[in-house]
């Protein structure tokens, strides 16, 4: 397997006769940083229950680190930490009592968990609250916990279902901060979410899901390369009355004073010299390359 964290080929799943996953396959290397993007019902949370065992699934083959997620389920789970959507927290129980108990499960001895567990409540953000009952904790540090209690067995792979979904902006940055330092030191993230903004702040490379088909998978910056469109605007001091023709081999429109170019990989040079030669005015130009979100958008649009 060399360097994949996680093989998946051919991949269904079916709930009550609907199809969740539609045959699909893709790689995920060690160490990469990993984005799941699509709508609801696109087939993300069914795909990560069939890698971490939470669902079976009707076809295919999972592997982890080139262990069988059916026939050596034991082996390949002790690479993954799982964060879910939901809060899965023992609400009597402490911070340091969840990460201990959690870590138990793994057969790590205390002494060892609990240095382990100040390591991950210092990343963070927790160790001032460290003996706070879960039930007196805000959503915010909820979330933060439940990440850490992934990670108390320093797992390979950390899976990341949803991880900012409900916190407030600043909460959400400062989670990235702490992803990005354990992608830094080695950790293979799985990641999905909603927010396209943090697929494109995090992951290298992303995968857009729609109704259980994969639209793209790619290299963040290929896929915006790919299917970005620019837009250029030109504004000129005065209406044109005339285009001149060399300007008419491009994708344009007029709009008053303004000249929009709509291609991709257009030189602003050769714009502004075949303008200038023409003895037109330019006022302003203006240069506007679309988003992550705007291709997510519109692949989903143009997928139904």
């Amino acid at each position: 397997m060399g360097n994949i964290a996680i093989s998946i080929r051919n991949l269904v799943k079916n709930y009550d006769g609907t199809e969740a996953v539609s045959n699909i396959s893709f790689d995920i290397k060690q160490g990469e940083f990993f984005g799941f993007l699509g709508p609801n019902g696109a087939g993300k949370t069914s795909t990560i229950n069939a890698i971490t065992g939470v669902a079976n699934f009707d076809l295919g083959k999972i592997e982890v680190f080139g262990n069988d997620v059916v026939k050596d389920y034991r082996k390949a789970r002790k690479f993954i930490g799982l964060a879910p959507q939901e809060f899965n927290l023992d609400p009597f129980l402490t911070i340091i009592e969840t990460l201990i108990y959690q870590g138990g499960y793994y057969g790590i001895p205390k002494n060892v968990c609990v240095k382990r567990a100040k390591e991950l409540m210092r990343l963070f953000g927790l160790y001032e609250k460290r003996n706070s009952s879960i039930k007196a904790l805000s959503g915010g540090l909820k979330r933060r916990l439940i990440i850490a209690k992934a990670l108390i067995h320093k797992p390979k792979i950390l899976i990341l279902d949803e991880p900012t979904a409900g916190v407030d902006v600043e909460l959400r940055h400062y989670l990235w901060d702490s992803l990005k330092k354990l992608n830094k030191n080695g950790t293979t993230i799985l990641l999905t979410t909603h927010y396209i903004e943090e697929a494109e702040k995090l992951c290298d490379r992303v995968c857009i899901l729609h109704k259980g088909n994969i639209l793209e998978i790619d290299d963040k910056k290929k896929l915006m390369k790919k299917f970005a469109n620019s837009q250029i605007t030109v504004e000129l001091a005065d209406k044109t009355k005339k285009i001149p023709k060399e300007i008419k081999r491009y994708n344009y429109k007029v709009d008053g004073k303004n000249l929009v170019f709509f291609e991709d990989n257009i030189k602003v040079n050769e714009i502004l010299k075949i303008i200038e030669k023409n003895n037109l005015k330019i006022i302003d130009i203006n240069i506007e390359s679309s988003s992550l979100e705007d291709i997510f958008i519109g692949m989903v649009k143009k997928n139904g």
